[in-house]
């Protein structure tokens, strides 16, 4: 089952997907092959990496050369909360060579694949008051008809005290550039592959200025940034082991809803069988994880807004930025070679604008 594959987050900052039996692992492998490949000069595949995870080859573990990961972007590393949302987008979640077999048991996950174009497979969201996640997996978008597919989506947007009506219009505003590059290609049809939804949660992140120095002690310290003991937890991605020698990191494998993301990011016990241990050498080199042990409690005794001033002036000024809203394309097992338009993706997109639209109008 592709959703058990385990997501291995890496503190570089890309996520590793393991590829899929065949056909479909070598068929999504060499579709970012084909897109990334450093000699490409069709202008249709340049401008699709604009709406794609970057891509950085295959990796395998020394200890299972034959196991082997798509090296990835991390969409979700550079916000503080961020908010995901995996949507398939289609009319069939089935490709042209499917069995009659596969065919029935797709369309009976979800009937109204056709009629929608769409269909949600998972999402995470920030509630701001309790400050804590909820999660629906792919039940949850299953159990949407046309009727309740309006609410069921702006639930993703709504953060436990308001709608957020700025992250709807910014998601409409990519979905357009992916649908204008859908509408002027005629070379690739994607079936069952996805739009992954990011936005940032957390009211901080976009209202902080750190020169404001009343706002930076309302904020008080991170969460993360602070920690008495070895372990700091970085984005709710990855659990980080600060006091293993030579600076050597243990990263833990996650599993989500989504078949690339993982969107419930839990660490495993070192016992988990997919369990993967990644080495990473010379951290030092990474200021995040450097500056983020420079605060210790004698600091903030009366002197807290220069400590937060060294932290945040370390950190990334991605992070720094009001982290806005990321729409991506994902999971291309069932990507295919075509001279026509992909008609079925257009539909699925053009009904979740309108749904979107619709949610900003009411």
């Amino acid at each position: 089952n592709a959703s058990l594959l385990g997501i291995l987050q890496h503190p570089d900052g890309t996520v590793l997907k393991q590829l899929q039996p065949p056909p479909r692992g070598p068929r999504e492998q060499e579709f970012y092959n084909k897109v990334y490949d450093s000699d490409c000069c069709d202008s249709v595949l340049l401008e699709l990496r604009e709406y794609l995870p970057k891509y950085f080859g295959v990796w395998s573990p020394p200890t299972a050369p034959n196991d082997t990961y798509l090296k990835l972007e991390d969409v979700t590393r550079k916000f503080n909360k961020p908010c995901i949302m995996d949507v398939k987008i289609g009319q069939k979640s089935y490709d042209p060579y499917a069995s009659a077999e596969k065919i029935q048991q797709q369309v009976s996950k979800y009937p109204l694949m056709e009629e929608i174009g769409f269909l949600v497979l998972g999402m995470r969201v920030y509630h701001v008051s309790s400050d804590s996640y909820e999660t629906q997996n792919q039940h949850y978008g299953r159990s949407l008809t046309k009727e309740t597919v309006r609410d069921g989506i702006s639930k993703f947007f709504h953060n436990g005290c308001c709608l957020r009506k700025d992250a709807i219009a910014a998601s409409i505003q990519k979905i357009e550039k992916i649908l204008a590059w859908f509408e002027g290609q005629k070379q690739l049809n994607f079936y069952a592959s996805s739009l992954l939804f990011v936005y940032e949660g957390s009211c901080q992140a976009t209202t902080v200025r750190l020169s404001d120095v009343t706002l930076a002690e309302k904020r008080g310290v991170p969460k993360g940034l602070l920690s008495g003991g070895d372990i700091l937890e970085y984005n709710n991605n990855i659990h980080v082991i600060n006091s293993t020698e030579n600076g050597k990191i243990e990263a833990s494998v996650s599993k989500g809803l989504s078949k690339f993301y993982a969107l419930h990011k839990k660490a495993y016990s070192k016992r988990h069988h997919s369990q993967l241990s990644l080495k990473v050498e010379n951290l030092e080199q990474d200021n995040v994880w450097k500056s983020s042990t420079c605060i210790t409690q004698e600091h903030l005794n009366g002197n807290v807004i220069p400590q937060l001033e060294k932290v945040f002036c370390h950190m990334p000024a991605e992070i720094k930025e009001s982290a806005n809203v990321e729409v991506r394309m994902i999971d291309f097992a069932h990507v295919f070679p075509s001279n026509t338009k992909d008609e079925g993706y257009i539909y699925g997109l053009k009904n979740l604008i309108t749904v979107l639209q619709n949610i900003l109008d009411n």
